[in-house]
């Protein structure tokens, strides 16, 4: 397993499995397993990036699992098999994160005004469908220059992590134990919590003496972002949220008496910590999140000036000897496609965008797909700026549709439109980027996977609008339940563009903050979505990173019996997390159903079981609340440092 960044430039490494070798791969069997991951990944990943304003990573989850149903279950023994699965699988994951951060704005603009309709659900799965296989086939012709020629130069760390762990399968029926484990607790958890409301999902307490707020919402899937995010992460979004709610509401609280002030309606004494958040601190936070994704932009435009200079200049480069494991998808096929998806995009009269909406799409969706590619291959996925490239995107969109006389809501839609269609693209274009350099080490057949990428991107299309209809009809975007942090923000950015309808004296004094954290050295980002969020969403994640923090402590040892224990933890915690985050996904959305979904005399099935009710009380307080958070919080540290029942084999280089 050593051998896997063990040259420069590409020419002489061998994969796992070679060239000439053929294994089951696309089976049937892979199809279906990833289909099912596809949406559960996907669904889950809709629900979290709404509630937290970010997503996980599905392909390292989504490839033990395959071991554990297809390797232990089923016992067949196909690693291409596995790495099948993984590629359909977690193509639902990357989708969902780009629709979600700006396809919500249509439904908070359709709830704001009776007279403007939502979006169908099948203009949503059309919109997601065309942004994902244009991410593919921007992204395709660039495998041999990215992935090929530069293996070892660039790392693609979470393809790379996906290569070792499909590479460890004999771990994998007890890893994906792990994974079902988290599952399974999490579903539970969520259920007794906000669905028969045993104990408040999030507790509050109003602190007089400073006229502020705090409290947390105690459920799996923050901690397991926490965690997963790791201790400066989940740090710096603390930081943010102390920032917000013990320092910039406390002084608004004091200078603000009985004044009105714009945005609010009411006199700021009234407001209560929630109202001057709502009313004020939300706005700073978004200045300061849009300042943020654009400086990560314009820190990295050296790098993506050279990369597409670079990238272009290979652009189509084809290798000499066509066989199993460098076989793409031929460029005709690839032309037909994107072809056949603008004429639909500049056809459909329910996606407004026109001839210059397609040319944006065409020009910024290139430009992003070519630089998202690379960016995650050198910094990971986790660090990749889509947020500024969805936010430039959208403030040079709405400029041109508005100097070209689109405005108004037609306008705003179409831009909404085409920063969809390219954050997605840009998002689908660095996860099959990650699915392909797994492939490459595993000795994987890119066509196949290329075929799989949009095979689960068809899967994922077809359901993310179904999940954002449940969960907005069950809880309603931009609320408590669901903040959707990004697509408020890219509405504020539209909305700003279009008619100047934003209190700019906040926003830019977010933009202020941002530029002095980053003139600190420390990541903007991070602390821009703890301000922009209650800090009922950062506290819990900050526990989480200092679970993880607790571990990681051992990685600089040098004692190499305790650096594995630490390893192993990290990688233990992060498998049970991300079954924390899928359980409670899913029971997220299986209650969204029972809220809408009407049974005999009128009633949901949630009244009619007597489950989430409107305004229905816990049965038990607040200090329930956290007993329960502090149980659960347990259980990560117990399956973090689990140890492994399998015996360490020698590997071999």
């Amino acid at each position: 397993m050593s051998n896997i960044n063990n040259d420069k430039n590409g020419k002489e490494f061998k994969p796992f499995v070679s060239a000439d070798q053929v294994l089951p791969e696309m089976t049937p069997v892979a199809i279906i397993v990833g289909i099912i991951l596809a949406i559960v990944f996907g669904a889950a990943n809709a629900y979290l990036g709404l509630r937290v304003g970010m997503t996980i990573s599905a392909s390292i989850p989504a490839a033990v699992l395959s071991m554990g149903i297809i390797r232990v279950i089923m016992r067949r023994n196909s690693i291409l098999e596995n790495n099948m699965v993984q590629t359909i699988g977690s193509a639902g994951e990357s989708l969902a994160a780009g629709a979600i951060f700006t396809l919500p704005a249509l439904f908070m603009w359709a709830m704001e005004n009776k007279e403007i309709a939502k979006p169908s659900l099948i203009v949503i799965s059309v919109i997601a469908l065309c942004g994902a296989v244009l991410g593919i086939i921007f992204m395709v012709p660039l495998r041999t220059a990215l992935i090929v020629e530069e293996h070892g130069v660039l790392p693609f760390p979470e393809g790379t992590a996906c290569a070792e762990v499909l590479l460890a399968g004999e771990e994998g029926g007890e890893k994906s134990k792990i994974v079902f484990s988290g599952l399974g607790i999490a579903s539970i958890y969520k259920f007794v919590a906000d669905g028969l409301k045993l104990f408040p999902s999030e507790v509050h307490w109003e602190i007089a003496p400073l006229k502020t707020g705090f409290g947390m919402d105690v459920l799996p899937a923050l901690a397991g972002v926490g965690f997963i995010c790791g201790k400066e992460i989940s740090a710096f979004m603390f930081a943010g949220g102390i920032l917000g709610w013990f320092v910039i509401i406390p002084l608004i609280s004091l200078f603000g008496l009985d004044s009105v002030v714009h945005p609010a309606a009411d006199p700021i004494s009234q407001l209560g910590s929630f109202g001057i958040w709502k009313n004020y601190v939300k706005y700073i936070g978004a200045g300061a999140v849009a300042a943020g994704g654009i400086i990560s932009l314009l820190k990295t435009l050296p790098t993506i000036v050279k990369t597409f200079l670079k990238t272009i200049k290979g652009f189509g480069h084809k290798e000499e000897v066509v066989t199993r494991t460098n076989k793409d998808l031929p460029s005709k096929v690839l032309l037909i496609m994107a072809l056949v998806i603008i004429i639909t995009i500049v056809a459909i009269p329910a996606i407004p965008v026109g001839i210059i909406g397609a040319l944006c799409i065409v020009v910024f969706g290139f430009l992003f797909a070519t630089v998202s590619s690379r960016m995650v291959g050198l910094v990971g996925s986790s660090n990749n700026p889509v947020s500024g490239m969805a936010i430039a995107t959208l403030l040079l969109a709405t400029a041109i549709l508005k100097a070209t006389g689109h405005t108004g809501f037609a306008g705003m839609t179409a831009a909404i439109c085409i920063g969809t269609i390219v954050c997605i693209i840009a998002c689908m274009a660095g996860d099959i980027s990650q699915d392909l350099k797994t492939g490459y080490i595993v000795g994987a057949t890119p066509y196949k996977q290329q075929i799989g990428e949009i095979i689960g991107s068809v899967v994922a299309a077809g359901t993310i609008g179904a999940v954002m209809y449940l969960l907005n009809e069950a809880y309603g975007f931009g609320t408590q339940e669901l903040p959707a942090a990004q697509a408020s923000l890219m509405k504020m950015v539209v909305e700003g563009v279009m008619h100047g309808t934003l209190p700019w004296g906040l926003v830019l004094s977010g933009v202020g903050i941002a530029i002095m954290i980053e003139l600190l050295g420390l990541p903007v980002l991070p602390v821009a979505i703890g301000l922009y969020l209650p800090i009922h969403l950062s506290a819990p994640i900050f526990i989480g990173g200092m679970i993880r923090w607790f571990f990681d402590r051992k990685l600089s040892s040098k004692d190499e019996e305790k650096k594995k224990k630490a390893k192993r933890a990290a990688d233990n915690g992060v498998l049970y997390c991300s079954g924390l985050i899928a359980g409670e996904g899913l029971v997220g959305i299986l209650l969204a159903v029972f809220a809408v979904v009407k049974v005999s005399g009128g009633q949901t099935i949630a009244e009619k079981i007597n489950l989430a009710k409107e305004g229905q009380d816990a049965f038990l307080g607040n200090v329930p609340g956290i007993i329960f958070f502090i149980l659960l919080s347990a259980t990560i540290v117990l399956f973090a440092a689990k140890k492994s029942k399998v015996k360490e084999k020698s590997k071999e280089d």
